[in-house]
């Protein structure tokens, strides 16, 4: 029988505003322990020029956000979707958080395409270890749109359901994304670090 309580996952994408937090909820709602994090420098939004991004820091609350788009151009970001996204993300939590900045303890990362994965590598072994406590940092690539975000979730929603199962995730977990892999069609990365 699944436990969706037993592990505790992070999910993180480059700002997070779409693929982080899809999952995010999706995976809260199943029961996992769950919290979502960008790697970026700044958060990063599309702006009404092609050069002229939306750039926030990150701590900035999505509160905050919405409401500075929403007064830039409420027509213009309401059509390409992003105040929907914010809408909600602000009922998921405060704001979007820097996975560098942060040092709790998961058991597994989920990462959204491969630069965010070297990102959080890049920064799991810049730490020095505590407990040498594993953790599996696992990658599959996502395209950052709204319908390819809410897909990922699932995916990554049937990974950790396997997960949750194992009573040896050390062990089983090679298996298990192999099995991912081939019933999915997707290439999954992994790696193991140690807090």
């Amino acid at each position: 029988m699944a436990d969706p309580s037993k592990l505790y996952i992070a999910v993180v994408c480059s700002s997070n505003i779409n693929r982080s937090m899809e999952a995010h909820g999706f995976l809260a709602k199943k029961g996992f322990r769950v919290k979502s994090f960008g790697t970026g420098e700044r958060v990063r939004l599309p702006g009404l020029y092609i050069d002229k991004p939306n750039v926030y820091e990150f701590g900035t609350s999505y509160e905050d956000i919405y409401n500075d788009l929403a007064r830039k151009d409420r027509d213009y970001y309401t059509e390409n979707g992003l105040l929907h996204l914010l809408d909600r993300n602000r009922r998921i939590k405060k704001c979007p958080e820097r996975f560098q900045e942060c040092s709790e303890q998961f058991d597994v990362i989920i990462t959204v395409e491969e630069r965010v994965f070297d990102a959080v590598v890049e920064c799991l072994e810049s730490r020095e270890p505590v407990d040498n406590r594993p953790v599996h940092v696992l990658n599959v690539d996502i395209e950052d749109n709204h319908e390819e975000a809410l897909m990922g979730s699932f995916l990554i929603g049937d990974m950790l359901a396997m997960m949750s199962k194992s009573n040896d995730l050390d062990n089983d977990i090679c298996i298990m994304l192999m099995e991912m892999e081939t019933r999915k069609k997707k290439t999954i990365l992994h790696s193991v670090h140690f807090y």
